[in-house]
């Protein structure tokens, strides 16, 4: 999958472009490179096969936080921040800007090509279909449905069996569902998780059975 992706290194240091596309290109990916991040988010909605972006924050024109948020305007490109700032301070802000990684320089090479392929392959699968069972998850437009029948789901039912059924046959802890779906600042009890899992066996029929509780676990989805 390598030689057909396309990342885009934004940073207004020469060197360290070349340095970073070196160790991209050494790994089978094609590059792209911007020197400001004005001309990173004209790229990115100009240039379709970009597959993640990678910004660092102080850049001219339009630093990485102020491109960042433009481009999730218009795109769910996978973004990696990078900062010669190491303090919690720019990282909050990288993450609520819509930044998918923040990596804090000087980076340690085989760290960043290991997120760098992570963050691949997990945009690849969240605009994958999932059929497990019968079930069938369109993330793209949002639905599933069941034997060919639509299925409403809430978005949050929507999130678990998703997650769920992108790791079928994997038993997945409460705490694990809780961090992927609810998202890591969720701090309630874990027994919503078991409420939501109820409400789909419920809205799955003669298919909830595929459904698993896992005693001492929690729950995986069998297909």
């Amino acid at each position: 999958m390598s030689n057909h992706v396309k990342i885009l290194i934004a940073d207004d240091e020469e060197r360290w472009r070349r340095l970073v596309g070196d160790f991209l290109r050494n790994e089978g990916y094609k590059t792209v490179e911007a020197s400001n991040g004005q001309q990173a988010v004209e790229l990115v909605s100009q240039d379709s096969d970009i597959s993640l972006v990678i910004l660092d924050i102080m850049m001219p024109v339009m630093d990485g936080i102020q491109a960042c948020k433009a481009i999730r305007e218009f795109s769910d490109l996978p973004i990696i921040m990078l900062t010669a700032k190491d303090d919690e301070d720019s990282e909050v802000l990288g993450f609520v800007c819509g930044a998918d990684e923040y990596i804090a320089k000087p980076v340690k090479f085989p760290i960043f090509i290991a997120r760098v392929k992570a963050l691949l392959k997990r945009s690849v699968s969240l605009h994958t279909t999932v059929e497990v069972a019968g079930i069938c998850i369109d993330p793209d437009a949002h639905t599933v449905t069941v034997d060919g029948e639509d299925l409403s789901l809430t978005p949050r039912e929507f999130e678990l069996l998703l997650y769920i059924a992108q790791n079928k046959n994997i038993a997945l802890s409460r705490q694990q569902i809780l961090s992927a779906v609810w998202n890591f600042d969720y701090y309630g009890d874990a027994r919503t998780v078991d409420t939501h899992i109820k409400n789909l066996r419920m809205k799955l029929g003669a298919h909830g059975s595929a459904l698993k509780t896992v005693r001492g676990r929690g729950y995986k989805l069998e297909g």
